[in-house]
């Protein structure tokens, strides 16, 4: 069936497989958002269509969010770089993508029945959330999109990051044409959500495997809930603990390790945008003092843990840090390393080290 709606809300109203992000709820006061849960939140475009409201209801509930969304204007931008009215309103396109399933046969004119997989009024506290207390859109919709992937999120998992998917390109890079890597057991260190394990997983070979592990359980939970959305519960292995501590086992079995640790330096956590410093899980951010703790404690466990020719790829904070673990590597590391390489990101900003184990 066409549907035809008013100009104003006609775009969003279709049914919908599109996999996008959350939404918000007017009421006298503001809802906080969930707490960090052990059990994966499914996300929105995943729910069943179980609830409905009418045109001229949902209508209303898209002014008023395009309204709060338009009276933010740039402060956001000028107090910590963060969203505009802009991408807001655009975030309410995508927020209604995701929630819109389709509308009922049968009814005419304002009184349309909209399917939807979240009641209305939920709608209006998400946005609010989304707005007044600046939760990440991501946590909103309970997903984000990474490379071809849609992956679950929720409070206490890092949100990955489109800079991080060169990790995933990096390896594919030194496996294609090597069949001991692209054969081999990969290790991904503080796996958050699971997404380069995912993406790892998804390139190598039928013979490879992938180990994640996590101090988090709630990110084992999401991890194993994307792991198995993506049907690689045999090439991915989730494995709670501390960086290398859950792999004392592979010592020297490694065919590679990859990481994005905490790289942020204390002291500048406080001035991160508030969708991260006041959402996003401290202890997945905060590398220490200059931001090297977690980093140089990955890189002195790397020797032992890969084999001979084994490959590794860390993500950094940028050139400084990317220099002192080259230096670190070269100087400090027992001779251990070979072919190291400072790699830049999407934005030309020097992100990654890589090298392999001699």
């Amino acid at each position: 069936m066409k549907l035809s709606f008013s100009p104003k809300l006609s775009t969003f109203l279709k049914p919908s497989s599109v996999t996008n992000l959350h939404r918000s709820f007017c009421s006298s006061s503001i809802s906080s958002p969930p707490p960090t849960s052990l059990k994966p939140q499914t996300p929105l475009f995943l729910k069943p269509p179980v609830h409905s409201a009418a045109f001229s209801d949902l209508q209303k509930w898209h002014d008023w969010a395009k309204s709060l969304a338009s009276s933010v204007g740039s402060t956001f931008v000028d107090l910590d770089n963060g969203p505009d009215s802009t991408l807001l309103c655009r975030e309410i396109k995508w927020l209604m993508e995701d929630a819109i399933e389709e509308e009922s046969e049968g009814m005419e004119n304002n009184q349309r029945s909209i399917r939807l997989r979240v009641a209305l009024e939920e709608l209006y506290m998400l946005w609010k959330q989304r707005v007044e207390e600046r939760r990440p859109f991501q946590y909103v919709v309970g997903c984000e999109h990474w490379r071809e992937l849609v992956l679950c999120v929720q409070e206490g998992v890092l949100i990955p990051r489109p800079e991080t998917e060169l990790i995933v390109d990096l390896v594919g890079d030194v496996v294609l044409g090597n069949e001991g890597l692209r054969e081999g057991l990969w290790a991904d260190l503080g796996t958050g959500s699971g997404a380069i394990a995912i993406g790892i997983g998804r390139i190598l070979g039928t013979g490879g495997r992938v180990i994640a592990t996590d101090l988090s359980p709630a990110a084992i939970e999401v991890a194993g809930f994307n792991v198995q959305r993506y049907g690689l519960q045999d090439v991915v292995e989730l494995r709670q603990g501390s960086w290398l501590e859950p792999l004392k086992d592979m010592e020297g079995k490694l065919a590679g390790l990859v990481s994005n640790p905490p790289y942020i330096p204390s002291d500048d956590i406080s001035g991160l945008q508030a969708e991260v410093g006041r959402h996003e899980p401290k202890v997945a951010l905060d590398g220490g003092i200059n931001g090297m703790d977690d980093l140089l404690h990955i890189c002195k466990g790397a020797a032992s843990m890969l084999k001979p020719g084994g490959f590794f790829a860390f993500e950094t904070n940028g050139e400084k840090q990317c220099k002192h673990l080259v230096e670190y590597m070269e100087n400090d590391a027992g001779g251990n390393f070979c072919n190291l390489k400072i790699v830049p990101d999407f934005a030309g900003i020097h992100r990654f080290v890589t090298g392999f184990h001699k």
